[in-house]
């Protein structure tokens, strides 16, 4: 049999299959790099916005007490996922950040006003919050459930009396769609099953859902619609903006759930666990981990599907937040 000598081609174009795949890939793994980092960026440059426009809203003025206790929770750092998608909506329909900014920050108020009120020892009883002791471990319990109703109050004051350049008809709609999602309908809504609900041991994935969609889906699903709102938005958009916020609401608490039975009380800067101690009904609980994970990936993906059809540069913001929400360690 003769001796066969292979010949490689300096043609690019007969390079080979696995050439071809590594450039590809290359191609690739460097296009992520350059989004994961833009998306850094994106984070930091709103962050640093978020964080100074909600520093200028609470001074410290009399009674002290009680702006310092509001300042301690609303400054002690955290994600500013719900102001970062309310910007990010704003812009994606054509508006601006100092348009969305008073929305912005009042959905971040009213946040923090669930989790003081969520630590206290008549809801969850915690002692650790973003690796801090919680509010009322600070200034007392009667401060703390104060300190929670001055920033709700103070949410819909700043967003009525902030918000520039948008209609009045535009701004009372914001106004109530914040009411709602936070009132017997909403929020409080999903804090009330899920307290009745612990130590129940037949509650099925409709009813978890439920606590889920309204405890914590419904102040994202507000700052995505008030972010859509302010910036003109049509109804049309406004609404498949509504359903993306409900999935990566919906899916940030099932990522939640994992993280409290995967993740330490040092990675998570809360406690970890505590859900299983208060024999809470989870996600995990209910279907196992592996499961809940494919249903995050199922969230994540319905999702991004209801951002089909807008602007993708401007899209890639709420793209990434909803990557960052299923992706998240803590």
């Amino acid at each position: 049999m003769p001796h066969l000598k292979m010949k490689f081609s300096t043609n690019p174009s007969s390079l080979s299959v696995s050439a071809v795949l590594t450039k590809e890939q290359t191609d690739a793994e460097s296009k992520s790099k350059k989004q994961a980092m833009e998306f850094k960026e994106y984070v930091l440059e709103k962050a640093i916005s978020v964080n100074k426009a909600l520093e200028s809203a609470v001074s410290i003025k009399e009674p002290v007490k009680i702006h310092e206790s509001m300042r301690y929770s609303l400054l002690a750092g955290g994600k500013r996922i719900r102001p970062m998608l309310c910007i990010a909506a704003c812009e994606l329909v054509g508006g601006v950040e100092s348009t969305a900014m008073p929305a912005a920050c009042a959905v971040e108020m009213i946040h923090t006003m669930s989790l003081i009120h969520d630590d206290l020892p008549c809801m969850d009883n915690d002692d650790l919050r973003r690796g801090k002791p919680t509010n009322h471990k600070i200034y007392g319990e009667d401060v703390a459930v104060l300190a929670g109703d001055a920033l709700l109050a103070l949410a819909f004051e700043h967003i009525a009396t902030q918000t520039k350049g948008v209609s009045s008809d535009r701004i009372v709609r914001v106004i109530g769609e914040l009411a709602k999602c936070i009132g017997s309908e909403g929020l409080v809504a999903g804090q009330v099953v899920d307290i009745i609900s612990e130590g129940i041991s037949d509650v099925d994935l409709k009813h978890l859902e439920f606590i889920h969609l309204h405890k914590t889906a419904a102040l994202l699903e507000g700052s995505v619609v008030l972010g859509a709102i302010l910036g003109g938005a049509p109804d049309e958009d406004v609404e498949k903006l509504r359903k993306f916020a409900r999935c990566i609401g919906l899916l940030f608490q099932v990522v939640d759930d994992i993280l409290d039975v995967t993740k330490s009380s040092q990675q998570l800067g809360k406690t970890a666990g505590k859900d299983l101690v208060a024999d809470k009904v989870t996600y995990p609980k209910l279907i196992g981990i592996e499961k809940s994970r494919e249903f995050a990936e199922e969230l994540n993906k319905e999702a991004k599907a209801q951002l089909v059809g807008f602007d993708q540069e401007k899209a890639a913001p709420l793209f990434a937040l909803a990557n960052y929400i299923a992706y998240r360690e803590n």
